[in-house]
C-alpha cells in the first residue's frame, strides 16, 4: 500500500475518530501519523487509541506514526462566578493570584510567573485575543488593567502575553506524568508545547532521550529569536499557527511559516504546518476556497506534513476532511509549477560529504528519470538528507529499525519499509530491486538509484550511490 503523494497528513484523534473502524477509515483516506492530544481525554482513553492504531498497523502491514502532543504550560484564567463575564471597553478589571469564583474585581489568574513579569502598558490577550486588556497597575498578587477590546470571557480561557519571556518549565507536572505514560506506551513523537528557548528542548531531551522524536511547537515569538538553536536540538518542528497568530500580527504569520519551513529543510528536520487548515469542515462537508489554498500554500512551501486538528478530532466529517487534504496535496504536487516553486525555495547546501552524496543521489535520480530512490537508513538521516532536495522520485526508505520506520511516516516523500539489515553490497542491490518492485515503485527494466552508508550498520554515514536497472 503506497500513497501517491509526497507530503504527509497528520490527523488528531478525538471523540469523532477514536473508534477502531474510524481510525481504519482515516488511514485508508490518507492519514500517515495520528496525533494524540493530551490536553484532552484520559490516559486510559489514549491507551485504547494507541492499541487500536498498532492493531491497524499490523492489519495493513504499513508503519503508522503516533504523535503525543503534551498540553504544556498553558496560561488560563480560573473559574468565574456564573461561568462567564462580559467585559466592556474602557472599564477596569482586576486579576488576582489567589481566589476562586471570580468577578470583574477579582478574576483568578493562578500563575505567579505572570505577576513577576508584567509591566504597565503591557497587553494581556484572553481567549485567543478576542478580549484585550492593558495593564495599568501591576502588584505582587494583583494586576489592575483597562479593557481595550471588550467581549465575553468564560471559565479557563487562555491568556497570552505577547513578547514576554515567562519563567516557565516546558513541562508541567501533568506533562511529566503524561510523558512517562506515553513513553511506556511507545509513542513515536512527543510534541512540546509553548517552547520558548533552546534549554526547553534540552530539558525534555534529558527525560525522553532517544525513546521518541522531539517535535518543538513554535507558537511563541520568543522561540523565533532562537529558532536555529531550537531546530538544531529538535527532531522535528510544528508551525503551530494558532497561538503564534495570537502573539504576533496576523499579517506576519505567512512569512514566518515560509521562514520556518526553509530553516527546517536546511537543518534536515521534518516540519509540520498546523491549525485551522480545513476548519470549516468541522461542520461542513467541504472547505472554503481559502482553506484549500492555505493547504496548497504549505505544500508549495515544501512542508513535510500538514495537520488536521478539530476537523478530525471533533468534527462531523473527519474522513472527508482527510480525503480532501489528500486530494489537495496530490493536485498541488501534480501541478506543472510545483517542482520549480519548491526548487526555488530550496535552502543552501551543507558542505559535508553525507549531504553532498544525498544531493547527488537526488540529482542523479532526476537526470535519469529514476522510478524510485532507495535509501538504506538505520536512523532515518539518509532518507531525510535525500528528501531535503524534494526529488520527483519517491524515496523508498529501507530500515531494520521499527521506531525509525514509524517516524519516517512524517518525512516528505518517504515510503518506509521494515526490512532486515544487509551485510554485503550484493545483498544491498538485490534487496533494493526486490522492494522497489514489491512495493509498487518499479517494474522490470526500470532504473532506480540506491544510496547507503558503507561500511553497513553505521548510522548517518551516507557515502555510496549505485545506479541500477531492475
Amino acid at each position: 500500500m503506497r500513497r501517491h503523494r509526497h507530503a504527509k497528513i497528520v490527523a488528531t484523534v478525538g471523540p469523532a475518530s477514536s473508534a477502531p473502524d474510524q481510525l481504519r477509515a482515516l488511514f485508508l483516506a490518507g492519514v500517515d501519523t495520528f496525533r494524540l492530544n493530551f490536553s484532552h481525554g484520559l490516559q486510559e482513553d489514549h491507551a485504547k487509541v494507541h492499541a487500536a492504531i498498532r492493531a491497524l498497523e499490523k492489519e495493513v502491514g504499513r508503519p503508522i506514526g503516533i504523535l503525543q502532543d503534551l498540553q504544556g504550560p498553558k496560561i488560563r484564567i480560573g473559574t468565574l462566578r456564573g461561568g462567564r463575564l462580559d467585559l466592556q471597553a474602557g472599564e477596569t478589571v482586576r486579576f488576582v493570584l489567589e481566589g476562586a469564583e471570580g468577578d470583574k474585581r477579582a478574576i483568578p489568574l493562578h500563575h505567579p510567573e505572570i505577576f513577576d513579569a508584567v509591566v504597565p502598558g503591557q497587553e494581556l490577550l484572553i481567549d485567543d485575543g478576542r478580549v484585550r486588556v492593558r495593564v495599568t497597575g501591576p502588584e505582587r498578587t494583583s494586576i489592575t488593567a483597562e479593557v481595550v477590546t471588550g467581549g465575553p470571557i468564560s471559565n479557563r480561557k487562555g491568556v497570552n502575553l505577547p513578547g514576554t519571556l515567562l519563567d516557565l518549565s516546558p513541562l508541567t507536572e501533568k506533562d511529566r506524568a503524561d510523558l512517562a505514560f506515553g513513553l511506556d506506551l511507545g509513542v513515536d513523537w512527543v510534541a512540546l508545547s509553548f517552547v520558548q528557548k533552546p534549554s526547553d528542548v534540552i530539558e525534555a531531551r534529558g527525560i525522553i532521550g532517544d525513546r521518541a522524536g522531539i517535535m518543538s511547537k513554535i507558537e511563541k515569538p520568543q522561540a523565533l529569536e532562537r529558532i536555529d538553536d531550537i531546530i538544531r536540538l529538535s527532531d522535528a518542528v510544528m508551525v503551530a499557527r494558532g497561538d503564534l497568530g495570537v502573539e504576533i500580527p496576523h499579517e506576519d504569520v505567512p512569512a514566518r511559516q515560509k521562514e520556518l519551513i526553509r530553516a527546517c529543510r536546511l537543518a534536515v528536520k521534518p516540519v509540520v504546518v498546523a491549525t485551522q487548515m480545513l476548519d470549516s469542515m468541522v461542520n461542513a462537508p467541504a472547505p472554503t476556497r481559502a482553506e484549500a489554498s492555505d493547504v496548497a500554500t504549505a505544500i508549495y512551501d515544501g512542508a513535510d506534513a500538514v495537520m488536521l486538528s478539530a476537523e478530525s478530532a471533533t468534527g462531523r466529517y473527519p474522513v472527508e476532511a482527510v480525503a480532501m487534504m489528500d486530494r489537495i496535496i496530490r493536485s498541488v504536487e501534480g501541478h506543472k509549477l510545483y517542482h520549480s516553486i519548491v526548487a526555488a525555495s530550496e535552502p543552501g547546501e551543507e558542505e559535508t560529504p553525507p549531504h553532498a552524496v544525498a544531493t547527488a543521489t537526488a540529482d542523479l535520480a532526476e537526470a535519469v528519470h529514476a522510478a524510485a530512490i532507495v535509501a538504506y537508513t538505520a536512523s532515518g538521516t539518509t532518507a531525510a538528507r535525500v528528501a531535503r532536495k524534494r526529488p520527483a522520485a519517491s524515496i523508498l526508505a529501507l530500515t531494520p529499525n521499527v521506531a525509525t520506520s514509524r517516524r519516517l511516516s512524517l518525512l516528505w516523500g518517504a515510503h518506509s519499509v521494515l526490512t532486515e539489515d544487509v551485510d554485503s553490497y550484493e545483498e544491498m542491490t538485490s534487496r533494493a530491486c526486490h522492494h522497489a518492485q514489491d512495493e509498487g515503485f518499479a517494474r522490470p527494466n526500470d532504473i532506480i538509484v540506491v544510496t547507503a552508508g558503507i561500511p553497513f550498520h553505521t548510522a548517518g554515514n551516507t557515502n555510496n550511490i549505485r545506479l541500477m536497472q531492475v
